[in-house]
């Protein structure tokens, strides 16, 4: 599955993790609090509960969208859309 991951963090060291960990996941970062991968079910459920781990469930915000490639290469993509210099060419093909 396609996988967005987007948030609010509000404390800098556990906003860092957040990303450190979709990183390792695999997930590509498409803007500063916001990326985009494939995975598969289990590995989804992994990220997860990591994240669950490091955030403070009463002030952040994680938002996982999954969703099917055709879904995605439905979605509109307005103005620069993504930041050339933080994703990778894999994230740009799922869009084509």
């Amino acid at each position: 599955m396609i996988l967005w991951v987007l948030y609010d963090i509000e404390e800098d060291r556990a906003r860092t993790r957040v990303a450190k960990i979709c990183k390792q996941s695999g997930l590509y970062r498409v803007q500063y609090s916001c990326f985009l991968g494939s995975l598969d079910a289990h590995e989804k459920d992994v990220l997860e509960l990591r994240i669950a781990d490091e955030i403070d469930e009463d002030t952040d915000k994680v938002y996982l969208f999954p969703m099917s490639k055709n879904e995605l290469k439905e979605t509109v993509l307005l103005g620069q859309a993504f930041d050339k210099k933080m994703i990778t060419d894999e994230v740009r093909a799922l869009f084509f």
